[in-house]
């Protein structure tokens, strides 16, 4: 009999989902989805190149605008509409793997892009999902996939989720999740949970993960295998999951145009289906599309130049990437910097960074670069001397 739990690589196995039904799109982003701002003041930190960079653009902001830069208030959003989104992730599973999508998109702490694509015929059926970043020990937050709740509970879970963030209490965190684990249709994913997201040290961060799931591992249904993060990780993430024997299941992190670098295969005709598939049946077959075996440098490169990118055909509000950057102004009211701008336009000296910046993106220098980040030692991970 076939195993339950299964990791597969498309360029390796070209007819890996032939046997399935429909494959499940899980953890992606659009442009409802708040992302913070403050890892740049901890990249400043960590990397003295930076700090000068940081520094002309906040002593700018101060003297030309008379406005602090207030990186933990401020925040951007990805460039994909809701509706893009999933035609992005449906379309890759329909075009690629010629099967049934289901796609489940978790922005960060709302569900308003479920809940608007549900009025459109196509999307119906979606599942209301979110990504909570839970703080958790003082000076880390988890991020945890909460996918398929009940719709006519999905605002008031929203509040609750929002009421611990503000005041955390992890005896609190522990109720909230035994509560959800109590749900048998909802399911919840430990995303990225090797990731130092907030840069706290790399054996501080794996006492908080080793601290959290002494507290609520039971109630955790899977861990991500992340298709933006890279080869080691993943690995690591499957030490971890073998350590609490615990499944694992893909998540792609999609921000930018790219679609998720996993996917699940499965036989659900619809994500409840697929959720009692991972909780009751113990199966998972992740399957890595094609995309992934790229460097991860490079795209994270890619993902970086989407989010800078202008789209002149997407609705006002997510053409430029200074529409999609928000500030507090004067009056700590949130606005795009395009709006904070004395003419509307942004100051020569950023208009020149973003331009080197996509430079990088362009050829012959991106493809210089995709060489020159060659991880192709890497790919014994795929080739089969990391097994399941």
């Amino acid at each position: 009999m076939a195993s339950l739990r299964r990791i597969s690589y498309l360029w390796k196995e070209p007819d890996a989902a032939e046997s399935y039904s429909t494959a499940v799109s899980l953890h992606s982003h659009t442009n409802q989805s708040k992302e913070t701002l403050d890892f740049l003041a901890n990249l400043g930190n960590q990397y003295p190149l930076l700090r000068p960079i940081l520094a002309r653009s906040e002593r700018k902001s101060r003297e030309q605008h008379s406005i602090p830069v207030n990186y933990a208030a401020a925040h951007w959003t990805p460039p994909l509409t809701p509706r893009i989104a999933f035609d992005v992730e449906s379309g890759q599973i329909e075009k690629k793997l010629h099967l049934m999508p289901l796609v489940s998109i978790t922005d960060h702490d709302t569900i308003a892009a479920p809940m608007l694509l549900r009025t459109v015929a196509a999307a119906r059926h979606i599942p209301v999902s979110v990504e909570w970043s839970a703080p958790f020990g003082g000076d880390q937050a988890f991020h945890l996939g909460i996918h398929n709740l009940p719709s006519d509970s999905g605002a008031a879970w929203m509040k609750t989720f929002a009421k611990y963030t503000a005041h955390p209490d992890e005896k609190k965190l522990t109720e909230i999740l035994a509560a959800l684990h109590e749900l048998p249709n909802v399911l919840i994913v430990f995303n990225h949970p090797m990731w130092d997201l907030y840069l706290i040290g790399a054996e501080k961060a794996a006492q908080r993960v080793q601290d959290f799931l002494t507290a609520n591992h039971e109630f955790m249904h899977a861990f991500e295998l992340n298709g933006l993060r890279h080869w080691e990780e993943n690995r690591s993430v499957k030490r971890l999951a073998q350590k609490w024997n615990k499944l694992l299941i893909s998540g792609g992190d999609r921000h930018g145009l790219e679609p998720n670098a996993n996917v699940n295969l499965s036989q659900a005709a619809s994500f409840t289906e697929f959720v009692h598939e991972v909780r009751y049946e113990d199966r998972s077959h992740v399957l890595f599309m094609p995309q992934y075996a790229q460097p991860w440098k490079h795209r994270i490169l890619e993902s970086t130049l989407d989010v800078i990118r202008d789209y002149p055909d997407f609705p006002q509000g997510s053409r430029t990437w200074d529409e999609r950057v928000w500030h507090p102004d004067r009056n700590g009211v949130a606005r795009p910097l395009r709006e904070l701008w004395p003419d509307g336009s942004a100051p020569a000296w950023m208009t020149l960074t973003i331009r080197a910046v996509r430079l990088m993106g362009s050829s012959p220098v991106s493809g210089g670069l995709r060489m020159a980040w060659s991880e192709s030692h890497e790919l014994r991970f795929a080739l089969g001397d990391d097994r399941v």
